[in-house]
């Protein structure tokens, strides 16, 4: 006998319930905030609506499924199971956390502040979350797949991303390293820069897309289900020892880039979460490519 879907339900921490929690009180957060010209009731008002959808899709999953309720700051230590259905309530940014821990499970993005997110991931209201989460048990039910991106380290570490993975120092100051494509003829050239990004299609409305436009946009930027990744090069110091030939370039499906610490410490961490990093040293590899693994998206 088949388990009954479990719906796992992600949110995160409010702007306001981070505010009590630093200042102790409702009334000493609202001080805090009067004395720099702001006003509480505006955040406070956001997280009344977060907590409303979050009572609004909670009320809507279907009584015979099971269900789950994780925050953010718990993503890494949550076991996902195949027959869950993810539903990230919250911003776009909070589907990209969630991303890397799935494995083809399918994922409902609702938007908690129509108008203040983009609504690339999460989009879809909370009114609409029942009938929603009933049809990813359908064979007909429309996904999109979006591409990811991975970073596979010598030792075996391994990092997957949604929007982008960025390399560099953890402080982001210079980086050192040697950078170079597989299979592209053994061109290897020494490095000094802020860090490479190397960003999806999904990547291209946010960090990757302002790299890009500083660049002058000569690439064209993938869409979110294509199968091509864009790179780019941070800042990179020209010097007797250290080159600036290499700063920008696409990888296609079987395309990887390779670059070799050359610094006492390096990180590698997906998507803004500089707390889940891999840690690289001195004279360790790491090669960035598409992962064969996709995010299922309800459309």
């Amino acid at each position: 006998m088949s388990l009954a879907p479990r719906a796992v339900l992600v949110h995160r921490t409010t702007e306001y319930e981070e505010l009590v929690a630093r200042h102790g009180t409702h009334g000493q957060a609202a001080f805090f905030l009067s004395s720099r010209g702001r006003d509480i009731e505006e955040v406070a008002e956001r997280h009344r609506r977060a907590r409303r959808a979050l009572a609004e899709v909670t009320s809507a999953i279907p009584l015979t499924w099971r269900q789950s309720l994780v925050e953010r700051g718990d993503l890494d230590r949550f076991l996902f199971a195949p027959e869950d259905v993810v539903v990230v309530v919250g911003q776009d940014g909070l589907v990209a956390n969630v991303a890397k821990y799935l494995a083809g499970q399918p994922v409902l993005g609702i938007d908690t502040d129509p108008g203040r997110n983009p609504g690339v991931l999460v989009r879809h209201r909370p009114e609409h979350a029942g009938a929603l989460l009933r049809s990813t048990q359908s064979a007909a039910s429309p996904f999109d797949e979006l591409t990811m991106v991975e970073a596979v380290a010598d030792d075996t570490q391994r990092l997957v991303a949604l929007n982008e993975i960025y390399l560099g120092a953890a402080g982001h100051q210079t980086a050192r390293y040697r950078l170079g494509l597989e299979g592209d003829g053994g061109v290897v050239e020494a490095q000094a820069s802020s860090g490479v990004i190397v960003g999806t299609g999904t990547g291209a409305t946010g960090w990757l897309r302002s790299v890009w436009q500083e660049r002058g946009g000569r690439l064209s930027l993938p869409s979110p289900t294509e199968e091509r990744l864009l790179w780019f090069v941070r800042e990179a110091w020209p010097s007797p020892a250290t080159g600036t030939s290499l700063v920008a370039g696409e990888l296609a499906a079987a395309s990887r880039l390779r670059l070799t610490v050359e610094s006492e410490r390096l990180v590698a961490f997906g998507d803004g979460m500089e707390t889940d990093a891999l840690d690289l040293t001195w004279g360790q590899s790491l090669t960035v490519g598409m992962c064969g693994q996709r995010l299922r998206l309800v459309c």
